[in-house]
């Protein structure tokens, strides 16, 4: 029997134990000293320590995690998200070591890693781009300025290794210009070890809209419908939902069989999400996200399809069981993402769940790690899972997902879920459409209320 090293934690740890099992795989997490008892490495096959609590000497650890590969005969590892799971020295370190990681390869990494890089690649392919060079900035300040004023303001500056919200300025005119560069290089430097920078127009109000694609190695890539992660703060998304409301489906397919082709142009292997802007009816490319997605969830709820498992499949050299032609999406899911902190400084909540209460009921799926009696560490992300409503259609999905918020129960820490069910409400939300600006909007207003 074959066996997969889960190099994570948490929900997305449980997660991938629930696809191996059903692929008939032995599971094995890696975890840290602060995870020890967590209840979910109970249904793993074993569990490894691979170090204390700091993520950088446990889950970031690539010779432990390597060792722990070994020491439990592991052929394949599974870097779920966040930490090592779009690290591309580490997917390099594993084929060094004999062993297939359940992903993209190193090479791939690095290209799509590299924002420049990647939209190169994007344009070559006829995937439309948010305007601007698709080459690094030069040092010259008249250069500078010029390549700005083609654009227009205002531009955004934004590192090409960057991610998760860090290394980007908006730039209102030239005379802010030259500063701005100089503070976004620094930041690209310190935050990715890479001091590149590049400019795009900057649009006002876009909304965040995904196209999820899974590719083999034999030629083969499909796109799995689309996203709307437009409810974000500071970056970080809070609701996701499948399919995205209000866009043209007929614009939704042709880029979606673009980034088909471009994964079968580059021989990309495994799951991938292409991250696109969208304004005034055009979408427009950001990045590609080399790893499975925090939000894959309503993409599943809708297509039916377990994509995890499918990751798992092509990674062990299986061809993708199914054509473009028999991917079909039926209804309308939402997913909340219900974190351990205060729902008004979102200040992290670390502690004991003293009890801990899922939701359930038709078209209801909660993927979380915890239950009654879970310790809820300090150390890592707050997340401690994900409620997922899905109906025939979007007001559907919507009275579902309500109605599992008002059923949740998370006693002992402070919890998110009574924001979650007022935003749910929300009427611009609920009218479907709002711009990734939406959210930060909506909690100054509710901040100058309660003043």
């Amino acid at each position: 029997m074959e066996t997969v090293l889960i190099a994570n934690r948490g929900e997305i740890a449980l997660r991938i134990i629930r696809a191996c099992r059903r692929l008939g795989l032995r599971a094995v997490c890696a975890f840290s000293e602060d995870d020890r008892g967590a209840g979910y490495l109970d249904l793993a096959d074993e569990a490894v320590c691979v170090g204390p609590a700091a993520a950088t000497k446990s889950y970031l650890n690539i010779p432990a995690l390597l060792s722990a590969a070994r020491a439990t005969g592991a052929s394949l590892v599974h870097p779920g998200y966040g930490f090592l799971s779009e690290n591309a020295d580490f997917a390099q370190a594993v084929s060094d070591a004999g062993l297939t990681l359940i992903g993209p390869s190193a090479a791939i990494m690095r290209k799509m890693g590299d924002k420049v890089e990647a939209k190169r690649a994007m344009i070559a392919a006829g995937v439309p781009c948010v305007p601007g060079p698709d080459s690094v900035l030069p040092d010259d300040p008249d250069a500078l300025a010029t390549l700005a004023a083609e654009i227009g303001y205002p531009v955004i500056l934004k590192a090409a290794g960057g991610g998760g919200g860090r290394g980007m300025r908006v730039v209102q005119g030239e005379s802010d210009l030259a500063q701005a560069f100089m503070i976004t290089r620094q930041e690209a430097r310190r935050f990715f070890g890479n001091a590149d920078i590049y400019m795009e127009k900057y649009l006002q109000a876009p909304r965040h809209v995904e196209i999820q694609v899974i590719a083999d190695s034999h030629g083969h890539a499909l796109w799995l419908g689309d996203r709307d992660c437009s409810m974000q703060r500071r970056h970080q998304k809070l609701i996701e939902e499948a399919p995205a409301p209000g866009i043209d489906r007929a614009l939704i397919a042709d880029i979606g069989e673009r980034c088909a082709a471009s994964c079968r142009e580059i021989s990309y292997v495994g799951a991938g999400t292409f991250e696109f802007l969208y304004e005034n009816g055009e979408l427009y490319f950001i990045e590609v996200n080399t790893r499975i997605q925090v939000e894959h969830p309503v993409t599943e709820m809708v297509t039916g399809l377990d994509i995890v498992a499918l990751q798992i499949e092509v990674a062990r050299g299986a061809s993708l069981p199914l054509t473009q032609a028999e991917v079909r999406t039926f209804g309308h899911a939402i997913e909340c993402r219900i974190n351990a902190e205060d729902p008004h400084s979102f200040t992290p909540s670390p502690g004991h769940i003293s009890r801990m209460h899922v939701p359930g009921g038709p078209g209801i799926r909660v993927d979380t790690h915890v239950a009654t009696g879970a310790e809820i560490p300090a150390s890592y992300d707050s997340m401690i899972g994900k409620v997922i409503a899905h109906g025939a259609d979007r007001n559907e999905a919507l009275a579902r997902a309500a109605t599992a918020l008002a059923e949740l129960r998370v006693d002992g820490v402070a919890c998110n879920a009574a924001l979650h069910g007022a935003l749910l409400g929300d009427p611009d939300f609920r009218r479907g459409g709002v711009s990734i600006h939406h959210l930060e909007q909506w909690l100054a207003r509710r901040e100058g209320a309660d003043a």
